[in-house]
């Protein structure tokens, strides 16, 4: 008789628990308004970039950028594919899901490179024409700036700091819509 009692009190303990933590509903329109914001990187891109590969060693590429919608509006893809200049090698292969969580009012990249991922904050710039982002671990830090500039040119400047040392240039890259019939 105790062990039913026992049994009945864990389940109306359970049962008041999984009330009172009602799942929060997404506000689906919401995170949509959000999500035209980056509206301006959909497409297909194409250009140049450059990568430090270790000190004093960098690699110049052939960049291209996609980046779209995905699930209705609610997660922006954008996959990067860098390719040695001349020989065509594939140097750098990068995937980033962006997303707007509506409780926090702020947006989420979960980005995936050479096997390793993170996921970060993406602040957009205050004048609309791009956004920003980064990481740390340990004494490493890095700090993107992605910005479309006045010729429609998606630029971007990865930057690296260790410890106490200035940062230095991680990556460089400019790129152009190739379907300008998309916009």
């Amino acid at each position: 008789m105790a062990r039913a009692s026992v049994m009945l009190f864990l389940l109306l303990t359970l049962e008041s628990f999984t009330m009172a933590q009602a799942p929060q509903i997404p506000d689906l329109e919401a995170q949509r308004t959000a999500m035209k914001k980056l509206d301006f990187l959909v497409g297909e891109w194409t250009g140049q970039a450059t990568a430090a590969r270790g000190p004093g060693v960098v690699v110049e590429l052939s960049q291209t950028e996609v980046a779209q919608f995905k699930l209705g509006g609610l997660v922006l893809m954008i996959e990067g594919i860098g390719r040695t200049k001349p020989d065509g090698n594939l140097a750098l292969q990068a995937l980033g899901l962006i997303s707007f969580d509506d409780v926090s009012r702020s947006y989420r990249m979960r980005a995936y490179n050479d096997g390793r991922w993170l996921e970060t904050e993406v602040k957009l710039l205050e004048d609309g024409t791009g956004m920003s982002w980064g990481f740390s671990v340990g004494e490493i830090s890095t700090k993107s700036i992605l910005r479309i500039n006045d010729k429609g040119e998606w630029t971007e400047i990865a930057e690296i700091t260790v410890g106490a040392r200035p940062p230095q240039k991680l990556m460089e890259l400019v790129v152009q819509r190739s379907d300008k019939s998309q916009r």
